[in-house]
């Protein structure tokens, strides 16, 4: 049986593209340094999936920021603004990404959002009304041919048009069906130019396909495809979806002239029924992502071959395929030197997965697999029980009654109570929660787990660093400060560390991002909060100031969401056990004192099923409750904070004011306020401080556009509640810029008071 990979991690073995790039835009390196390393990772992720005997490779899956941007890009979908600094190539694409502020001008980075229900954030692209949507990039014929100079065949990737065109953002009269011609010519001479480079296979992404589609979304799919599909004459297209199944579409699929279709059969919860009840036709290759690109657990070999037999019994001609792109996963094994196999044994990164490929394709094809020893091994180890489970977690979650959920008074008498409490200014100014992590911050980090310096040096440096930051805050004027966040790696990682039930690996990073990673906790067994995690932190920070110092933690949802969660109980449960723990932690703070308790939330919709009708059975009914029982316990006076960031909360908004925090954080400036008209037409209760300018971009925001943001906000917002903030945490900025910024954010807000 044939095995394909739908993408692999570009950012290396140890985050070498993250390095590279980073040092291109600190000029360290230049363009040519930076694309020598692109080129040579290429190699690498060409020649490992062909040593693994992968045999549909794909390329153009590389990019130096995106993919969805890198097809914009490849069309011509870049705005006037970025085109009018006159950058290289390169540059053009960084300042989308990124934004741009020097000698060529300032402009903004384009807006984020995550991809689909995925920790990964993919750069929305911007369509003007004078938006010349061509083909003319080059992109991905010069990877193909890179590859096959190294001897290996590869199907170029690219996002379908559907979903391209889906995912943009129309800001001027135009609307998305003004360009459809354009989309239908540009993908028509992608399709050529494919077949003068004599290339037989290519992949069109299509996970647009998994969610609700209406009528008139069934009808754009087919004018766009039955226009490009005949222009195939030698290339053959792969329809690829992923994230779900195409229960919409599904029986106009396989009547069109595709030479193969690609069907997550992991979180496709219809995937199997569709075949059942419509077929797949014969002449037609069946791409099966049976291998689970977004976890890291292995495969179960038994339920996978029993799969494709059934597949087979039916006369489908199968090609086994990862669920979606190994981009989600870290990338090897290999680096994991502290976990015991005892651990690893369970694990399949993006290496262990070509493996597993490899392996069920050999067994696929033997009369009888179950006397082969891959198979033998694999159910050994699913046979054998699994030292993860604790009584007492399961015993107090068993005793939670609906009393835990609520929280009293109502909010609008617990507001009154703390306003009078906390004496705040109109547009009271704060920050997300985390400061600049310097180079010394992770060296003493790093020096601290090595074991080079001692717990009580490396506390001191921290609690120095805190007390700097705490006077940075005062002499910036922000009315609510925080601690910085210096003793912790990650947000959730962090949390993960201190509570009982997760595992940590050394090396496995997964891309959030462009040039941002994170190293997700492995929740293995139970949850529960061993001792205090961040008391003593905010205790030692509140203790240097008159201000209220603001206590951080992440909430269940998103320290779930951004892990790798167990697969032997179910999410809600998981949820609620975190949420538990981080009761306690709550608790505690105020029981020390701290009056303003943030529990971010800043992935809630990550999980969000992409069918609208499961999203409040099959998420959102435990989902919102667990929020609450984190903070029901607190005294009306104590105020508890969320933050959220970087996905569309606009379809959800009562959902979330539901959460019953008293203020809430949103990223907003990056894309345009849009979260505004939403917040007023819900009538949302909670407070909220949408953010007023862009953290994962370097520039330096102006006074003035600051405060044309908030007059902005205050035409949809009452002015007793809005807040005044970043959109996210400071965490990967430069000190400069950030103390730039604050301080006009300060200034804004004063302004804005007269």
């Amino acid at each position: 049986m044939q095995t394909s990979v739908i993408g692999f991690p570009r950012i290396g073995t140890l985050r070498e593209l993250k390095f590279a790039c980073e040092k291109y835009f600190r000029k360290e390196i230049n363009t040519q340094e930076l694309l020598d390393t692109a080129e040579n990772l290429r190699k690498i992720h060409w020649t490992t999936q062909k040593s693994a005997g992968i045999d549909y490779i794909p390329s153009n899956d590389f990019s130096f920021y995106d993919i969805f941007l890198d097809t914009a890009a490849l069309f011509n979908i870049i705005p006037k603004r970025y085109k009018e600094l006159q950058l290289t190539e390169l540059d053009t694409y960084f300042a989308m990404a990124r934004g741009y502020q020097a000698e060529s001008g300032d402009v903004k980075a384009l807006a984020m959002k995550k991809w689909f229900n995925t920790n990964y954030h993919y750069i929305v692209a911007e369509v003007d009304d004078d938006t010349n949507l061509q083909l003319v990039g080059e992109k991905p014929w010069k990877e193909y041919t890179e590859a096959k100079a190294l001897g290996i065949v590869t199907k170029p990737i690219i996002i379908g048009p559907y979903t391209l065109l889906k995912h943009c953002r129309y800001t001027g009269g135009k609307k998305l069906t003004d360009f459809v011609d354009a989309a239908i010519k540009a993908y028509q001479d992608f399709i050529k130019k494919c077949e003068e480079f004599e290339i037989a296979w290519v992949q069109f992404d299509e996970p647009g396909l998994v969610q609700d589609m209406t009528a008139d979304d069934i009808a754009l799919f087919h004018k766009l495809y039955d226009a490009i599909l005949p222009c195939a004459k030698t290339s053959k297209i792969l329809l690829q979806t992923y994230f779900g199944d195409v229960r919409d579409i599904y029986a106009d699929l396989i009547q069109m002239d595709f030479a193969g279709i690609g069907l997550d059969f992991i979180e496709g919860k219809q995937t199997v029924s569709l075949i059942e009840t419509y077929g797949f036709p014969k002449e037609k290759l069946l791409f099966a992502g049976l291998v689970n690109g977004k976890n890291i657990w292995k495969n179960h070999y038994d339920k996978t071959l029993k799969a494709l037999t059934g597949l087979q019994e039916k006369g489908i001609s199968v090609v086994l395929s990862t669920s979606c792109s190994l981009l989600h996963v870290p990338y090897t094994l290999k680096h994991e030197h502290k976990l015991s196999q005892t651990f690893t044994s369970y694990f399949a990164f993006a290496e262990e997965k070509l493996e597993e490929l490899h392996e069920l394709s050999i067994l696929a094809d033997t009369s009888d697999y179950s006397v082969h020893a891959a198979y033998q091994n694999n159910q050994k180890l699913f046979a054998q029980p699994r030292d993860c489970h604790n009584e007492a977690v399961k015993d107090r979650l068993f005793h939670v009654t609906e009393a835990d959920y609520v929280r009293l008074p109502k909010r609008s008498q617990r507001q009154a109570l703390q306003k009078k409490k906390f004496g705040l200014p109109e547009f009271p100014t704060t920050t997300i929660g985390s400061f600049p992590q310097t180079k010394d911050v992770k060296a003493n980090r790093s020096a601290f787990r090595k074991g080079e310096i001692t717990q009580q040096e490396y506390e001191a440096f921290n609690k120095k660093k805190i007390a700097d930051c705490v006077k940075w805050q005062e002499e910036i004027g922000l009315d609510e400060l925080v601690h910085g966040e210096y003793e912790r790696n990650d947000m959730v990682e962090y949390f993960g560390e201190a509570l009982g039930g997760f595992l940590f690996t050394e090396k496995a990073w997964v891309q959030s991002y462009g040039t941002r990673c994170v190293k997700p906790p492995i929740i293995w067994g139970d949850v529960s909060r061993e001792k205090p995690m961040t008391v003593d932190w905010s205790v030692y920070a509140q203790s240097l100031t008159k201000k209220i110092m603001k206590g951080m933690l992440t909430g269940p949802v998103t320290i779930l969401n951004w892990s790798f969660p167990r697969e032997d109980i179910s999410i809600k449960e998981s949820i609620s056990q975190i949420a538990l723990a981080i009761r306690d932690e709550v608790l505690d703070l105020e029981a020390n004192g701290i009056k303003m308790i943030q529990i971010d939330e800043a992935a809630l919709r990550e999980k969000l099923p992409l069918r609208k009708s499961d999203w409040y059975s099959e998420y959102l009914d435990f989902a919102i409750p667990a929020f609450r029982l984190t903070h029901s316990g607190v005294k009306p006076e104590t105020q508890i904070h969320t933050h959220m960031c970087y996905s569309e909360f606009t379809d959800i908004i009562p959902a979330i004011d539901d959460m019953d925090a008293d203020v809430i954080t949103f990223e907003a400036s990056r894309s345009d306020l849009q979260i505004l008209d939403s917040l007023r037409e819900h009538h949302f209760e909670t407070e909220v401080g949408p953010g007023v300018y862009d953290i994962h971009s370097p520039r330096v925001p102006s006074v003035e556009e600051i405060v044309k943001a908030l007059n902005l906000m205050l035409t949809k917002i009452d002015k007793e509640k809005l807040w005044v903030n970043p959109d996210c945490g400071l965490k990967t900025r430069g000190v400069p810029e950030t103390d730039a910024s604050l301080r006009n954010m300060v200034e804004a807000a004063k302004q804005i008071r007269k």
